[in-house]
Parts: structure tokens; C-alpha cells; sequence
């Protein structure tokens, strides 16, 4: 239903509902949704959250993800993303966008725009993609501090610690940095580029806390199933910038058909129609409540005077 009807609009914060999910059995699967009509493809599947990939967002954009986009340019598709699904949304937070009072900052801006969870990473600017090399690490305290703050300034939003420490640190830097950030205020804990099996399970047996895998296409991780994931003790899974590959590699070939034949017909068959792409995004029933407004809102008569 359109989420213009009150009645319609989740009845608890996006928070509290990402909270409950947590509680629930099994492992929490969280697809990247790089925008409005993702979010509701990810929710027509089955999936109950969904995940916004600073990667997803700024190639989106034209852009690398190296921390150049802004708190209110998140928002954004935090906000288009979270009212067209209604799912709540897990956001990559990049470093916080600077210092402590930036990172309460950020956690109000997304909270507000209807965030129910976001992750922070203790890279140093300019950030890296996780699984790329040569990235630079934040003093471990200076990090913590910024989990304080955020902690401080959420209301019901869960707050996820990334640590890249894996790569330069090694298991005993990467766990001594997660139950830092955890003694700081972090509700769960993302290891981030981790490359085996072995490490996976190490990791989880060493941080006694909701712990968040990323199985990133391209990147250092194999790959791994959601259960697979589970049976090592993770709790949340995101495929961050699927959605976005998938959906750019067909435009790709598209501009690609144009430019050869002048027409799209060859691609006909891999298009989504008009009636499905009406029926993902409600368009008859926008059309219908239009329609009930205009015929049902009758002024009452009027009063004789007395």
C-alpha cells in the first residue's frame, strides 16, 4: 500500500524493528538495496531488512567510494530507500564524517531520515573499500570514541563497529579493537575483509557479540552462503553492492545493444514489464486511494443558523 496512509507506516521505529530482527533465530539477511525500487524488489523476495552500501551509493552517483559524499546526500537514499520498502535499513557510515560530534551528527541526520541500523569503520580518510589494500587505521581509542558518541545519540538505532584491522593488525588487533568498541557502546561488531574460513570462526569465538559478514562480490572473502555464515557464528549478512552490479552490467549491455542495432528489442525478453514494474512499485493502488479521496471527501451540510 502507498505509504502516504498513516495506517499504513510501521508502527514502531526503524530501530526497534531492526532490534527485534536481531532477536529473532537464525541469521539476518541483508541484501544491498542501491535505491527506492531495489528496496521494494528485496522486500516482494522475502527479505525483512535491507542494507545501503556507501560503495552502492557514490558509484551510483558517478562516484568512488572514498568518503566524498556527504551526511545529507546519505540521507537521501536513506530516505527514499526506508519509505518505499518500509524494511529497515542498515547504512554504511564510512569514518562518522569526523569526530565525535560529527558522528552524533550523523547517527540524529539518519536516524531521523528512517535508519535502523548503521556501521561505523576506524579507517583514517580517504576511506577505502575494505578489501582493497594500503588502508589506514584510526588510533583504536580514537574509534571508541566515536562508538561513545554515536551510542550517545541514537534513540533506538543499532550501532555496528567495523574494524579493517584483519589486513594490517592481524586476529589479535582485530578482536582487541572489536571488545574495545564494544566496551564503548557497539551493539555488534563487523569484522571486515576477513579471508578464511578458519578466520571466520576464530573471530566468532573471540567477540562474544552480534557479529555482521559481508560477502562482497570481487573481493578478498570466498564465497560463503548465509548458512555457511551462521554455522560460524555470524548473526547478519549484507551483499552490499549486488544490486548495483547486476543492475549496471545490464544497462551496460543495453547502451551497448543501442549504439549497435538502434533498437532494444533483443532485450526485450530480459526487461521487467510495465505491469510488473507498476505492480513492485503500487502504482494502482496510488491510483486507487487518488481516486477515493477525490470521490469520498463531501463537505457535511451546512447548519441552519439558530
Amino acid at each position: 500500500m502507498p505509504y502516504l496512509v498513516a495506517d499504513d507506516l510501521p508502527k514502531q521505529s526503524a530501530g526497534a524493528r531492526f532490534r527485534a530482527l536481531l532477536q529473532q533465530p537464525g541469521i539476518l539477511r541483508l541484501p544491498g538495496t542501491h535505491n527506492g525500487l531495489a528496496s521494494q524488489q528485496a522486500k516482494a523476495a522475502g527479505f525483512d531488512a535491507c542494507y545501503l552500501s556507501g560503495a552502492a551509493m557514490t558509484a551510483s552517483m558517478g562516484l568512488p567510494d572514498l568518503g566524498v559524499i556527504t551526511v545529507d546526500e546519505v540521507a537521501f537514499f536513506i530516505r527514499q530507500v526506508a519509505r518505499a520498502s518500509g524494511l529497515p535499513v542498515l547504512v554504511d557510515g564510512d569514518t562518522g564524517y569526523g569526530e565525535a560530534l560529527n558522528v552524533m551528527h550523523m547517527v540524529r541526520t539518519f536516524e531521523e531520515a528512517g535508519a535502523g541500523a548503521v556501521h561505523l569503520e576506524d579507517q583514517l580518510l580517504p576511506k577505502k573499500c575494505g578489501h582493497l589494500n594500503d588502508k589506514k587505521l584510526a588510533d583504536a581509542h580514537d574509534m571508541a570514541a566515536k562508538v561513545h558518541a554515536a551510542s550517545r545519540a541514537r534513540r533506538d538505532m543499532v550501532v555496528i563497529a567495523r574494524t579493517d584491522a584483519a589486513g594490517s593488525e592481524g586476529m589479535e588487533g582485530a578482536v582487541a579493537r572489536a571488545n574495545l568498541y564494544l566496551e564503548a557502546g557497539a551493539d555488534a561488531i563487523f569484522p571486515e575483509a576477513l579471508v578464511t574460513e578458519v578466520m571466520f570462526r576464530e573471530f566468532a569465538g573471540r567477540v562474544k557479540a552480534p557479529l555482521l559478514a559481508n560477502m562482497t562480490e570481487f573481493g578478498r572473502t570466498p564465497f560463503f552462503t548465509a548458512q555457511q555464515f551462521q554455522d560460524m557464528g555470524y548473526k547478519m549478512v549484507i551483499w552490499p553492492v549486488t544490486s548495483l552490479r547486476v543492475s549496471a552490467k545490464a544497462t551496460e549491455e543495453l547502451y551497448a545493444e543501442l549504439a549497435k542495432s538502434g533498437s532494444a528489442q533483443a532485450l526485450l525478453p530480459r526487461m521487467q514489464t510495465r505491469a510488473e514494474l507498476y505492480n513492485t512499485i503500487g502504482y494502482h493502488a496510488y491510483e486507487a486511494l487518488d481516486s477515493s479521496i477525490v470521490e469520498s471527501v463531501v463537505p457535511p451540510p451546512l447548519l441552519p443558523n439558530s
